[in-house]
């Protein structure tokens, strides 16, 4: 089997456990993992690009076949100047493969080499999103069976 690389895209606005299982499975599969993180100003993040680099840095430092990058162009402009051909998607629920799934096929479409591989999480973990976890931050709720403890802390000092 060869050695390729992925590239794991998202905002990761927090990274969350559902995001590391995601990650940690990709690391078994693939001969290294970029999570590749967006800039993402339309969604208007929690967190700067910088703290959410940092934040996944710090919850992935157990796997020693990850990097850890921004970016702020088209995804497949990202993955040819890393030199990839392979982008990984999780899916949590049906309602994800739609929207996945055309996604898929554009990116193809402006990319023909381009593949995606879908994961799912862990079923103890299908149910969790940054959104979640940052609503229920906000609120006062414990967060923490769902993220890090890096995020846990970085979400306590927000919203303190």
């Amino acid at each position: 089997m060869q050695s390729h690389t992925v590239i794991y895209p998202g905002t990761f606005d927090p990274i969350t456990n559902g995001h590391i299982d995601l990650t940690e499975r990709a690391a078994r599969l693939f001969g290294k993992v970029i999570v590749a993180i967006a800039h993402s100003e339309k969604k208007v993040p929690l967190f700067t690009l910088e703290q959410r680099i940092e934040l996944c840095e710090q919850s992935l430092s157990h796997l020693d076949n990850i990097e850890v990058l921004g970016f702020s162009n088209l995804l497949i402009d990202f993955a040819k100047s890393r030199g990839s051909r392979c982008v990984l998607r999780g899916l949590r629920a049906v309602a994800d493969f739609e929207y996945e799934f055309q996604l898929a096929n554009m990116n193809r479409a402006m990319y023909p080499e381009f593949e995606s591989v879908f994961l799912t999480p862990s079923e103890h973990l299908s149910y969790i999103s940054s959104s979640l976890v940052r609503e229920i931050a906000a609120l006062g709720g414990d967060i923490t069976p769902f993220v890090p403890q890096p995020v846990a802390e970085a979400l306590s000092l927000k919203y303190g």
